[in-house]
């Protein structure tokens, strides 16, 4: 018997979760029930097969009208604690979009409110889905790269300056005097700093000890676009992450571990994972995915575990609330970046690699001798 789904907000990144939920109601494992948008969406931009799902702009009349027993929240990031509850006190499952909030106090009445409602919450950390998560800790306490002493992450993508003009929220820190903290490492490359600290061990909020954070703007905007953090964890092990949307030459985000006699490297996004040891040769692995809403709806029907709980979230959020809290990322020097030809965006000059250098060394942009990086500015 499928599962009757509403999603909240059908269009931008929530068109994705049209087409997936399309592919698991194929399969007979969902059913679009309802669909909730400010503006209700014409038959042209609801995929083939999905049927007429009642469309509402209130979450909670549809809920109740359609008896949804998951809402898959894909809106605007200050909106997420809000429309969870609404859905949570009805005893609604969620799967919610990152980052799922914008400050910590928010993520805690979310996820205080979800537990006391006892439903069940998914974060949208698809990477963390990946079977190659599990992987790579076996390797990882196998000791295949020895002993593990740090991780990396590096994500080098370019987006248009169009990019931020999607939407009002679009590389703003505040929107009429609410938290947005639309940044690179807070939104589109999110995944990467939540697939770190997890392979880190690290996910707990308890887990995080310090945060170093250096916020840079190629662009004109509010929030940082080109940015690294180091974060340190009880396990005694930093993590560090280098992001860009300034890329010169765009290629896939990945995760690197760093061990006494190896490393591994995780590229998030296609499944693959590169072991490199001592005294052999490298080993490449490609795995599968377990899509998390599917997840979802095994744990509410055969009690699955659920893979990306509010809880092992919570380091990432506690990077979240410390750009939150950090002084406006500064905007870089015009020498620095220069506008690409017929792509209507802005690429900083040797970026690419100091944000692979990043990863490699877990140093910061400034301890690497960038000229435009600040002095080490924020530590929370």
């Amino acid at each position: 018997m499928s599962t009757d789904i509403v999603l909240v907000g059908a269009r931008g990144h929530g068109r994705w979760h049209l087409d997936n939920i399309r592919r698991l109601q194929d399969k007979g494992i969902v059913r679009l029930a309802g669909i909730c948008e400010l503006t209700p969406l014409a038959p042209d931009e609801i995929p083939d097969g999905l049927g007429t799902p009642e469309q509402s702009p209130d979450l909670a009349a549809l809920l109740d009208a359609t008896g949804a027993r998951i809402a898959v929240i894909c809106t605007p990031i200050p909106t997420h604690t809000d429309l969870a509850l609404t859905a949570a006190r009805r005893g609604v499952h969620l799967l919610l979009e990152k980052p799922p909030a914008p400050s910590y106090a928010e993520f805690r009445r979310m996820a205080d409110g979800i537990a006391g409602a006892g439903v069940v919450c998914q974060i949208g950390f698809q990477s963390l889905g990946s079977h190659a998560v599990p992987a790579i800790r076996e390797m990882v306490a196998e000791g295949r790269i020895g002993e593990l002493v740090g991780v990396g992450g590096a994500g080098a993508w370019a987006r248009a300056e169009a990019y931020y003009r999607r939407a009002p929220w679009a590389g703003r820190r505040r929107l009429d005097g609410v938290d947005v903290v639309d940044g690179v490492l807070t939104n589109p490359l999110a995944h990467v700093v939540a697939t770190a600290l997890a392979l880190n061990g690290s996910s707990r909020a308890e887990d995080v000890t310090d945060i170093e954070l250096e916020l840079l703007r190629a662009n004109d905007i509010e929030s940082d676009d080109t940015s690294c953090v180091r974060i340190s964890t009880a396990q005694g092990r930093q993590v560090t992450v280098a992001a860009t949307l300034c890329a010169e030459h765009p290629d896939e985000p990945y995760v690197l571990l760093h061990g006494t006699s190896g490393r591994i490297t995780f590229w998030y996004k296609q499944d693959r994972v590169l072991l490199q040891r001592a005294d052999h040769g490298p080993e490449e692995y490609e795995y599968g995915r377990t899509d998390l809403l599917q997840n979802l709806v095994d744990h509410i029907g055969d009690g699955a575990e659920p893979l990306v709980t509010p809880e092992a979230t919570g380091a990432f959020m506690r990077v979240v609330e410390a750009i939150r809290q950090s002084p406006d990322p500064v905007p870089l020097p015009p020498e620095a970046w220069r506008r690409v030809p017929d792509e209507d965006r802005r690429a900083v000059t040797g970026v690419d690699g100091l944000v692979a250098a990043c990863a490699d060394t877990l140093a910061l942009y400034s301890e690497l001798g960038a000229a435009w990086a600040p002095v080490k500015e924020v530590s929370r």
